[in-house]
């Protein structure tokens, strides 16, 4: 039970809240082509992707914007793989991931990192094939509970090995 309770204290720590200015930023989309259909009301861009919305930054080789009456409501990066930034806050240790998939919700503050999905910061890692990052309520949720294959694997590294010895 204790290791639990260190567990969950150390992921809650782990994503401490992002910028709050962050999700008040426009979002800019750089890449080698791009496509909107207007009926389906999607964006899609290709080739060396490069996304950012404040201290977020998200790179992929492919990116669809799902847009509602002109609102971005959802991103999907897909690469080999994708990767993100954020700085959670000042003065903090930028978080970073990758994936095969990401989709970042904007209103929600939202990135969920799918297959091959692995999040640190600093020394600190988790990897697992379903990863959620909320940034709005700092916390990293990580692995399915209905499913074995898709365990969690953490690493916490001290942060100064010669403190530890005796």
């Amino acid at each position: 039970m204790k290791f639990a309770s260190f567990l969950l204290m150390a992921l809650l720590s782990f994503a401490a809240m992002a910028l709050e200015s962050d999700s008040k930023q426009p979002i800019y989309i750089d890449s080698n082509t791009a496509t909107y259909n207007d009926r389906a009301q999607t964006s899609v861009y290709t080739g060396n992707v490069v996304t950012v919305q404040g201290t977020l930054k998200v790179w992929s080789d492919k990116l669809v914007v799902y847009l509602n009456n002109g609102e971005i409501k959802k991103l999907v990066a897909t690469g080999k793989p994708a990767r993100f930034e954020q700085i959670p806050s000042e003065g903090a240790e930028k978080i970073t991931g990758r994936a095969l998939i990401g989709e970042y919700y904007p209103a929600k503050n939202l990135l969920i990192l799918k297959k091959k999905a692995e999040v640190w910061q600093g020394e600190h890692k988790t990897a697992s094939e379903l990863i959620r990052y909320d940034s709005r309520n700092s916390l990293v949720m990580a692995g399915e509970k209905s499913s074995d294959s898709k365990r969690v694997h953490s690493v916490f590294k001290p942060r100064n090995v010669e403190e530890n010895k005796p």
